[in-house]
């Protein structure tokens, strides 16, 4: 999920290409930003890319 977001791929898309439903990937989304304690999807990217967490990838 992490790596999808970082990509830019919607919500949705990453539920489609996952198998999981929006709610699902957007509960993953929550929880991460929670356990780094980020408040937005955009902290969540620069935090992972900073970190090494993910690398770019094409959308």
């Amino acid at each position: 999920v992490l790596q999808l977001l970082v990509a830019g791929v919607s919500l949705t898309d990453i539920g489609t290409r996952l198998n999981l439903s929006v709610k699902t990937v957007s509960t993953h989304k929550t929880n991460l930003m929670q356990k780094m304690g980020l408040q937005n999807q955009s902290e969540l990217i620069r935090y992972a890319l900073k970190h090494g967490l993910t690398e770019p990838l094409e959308p």
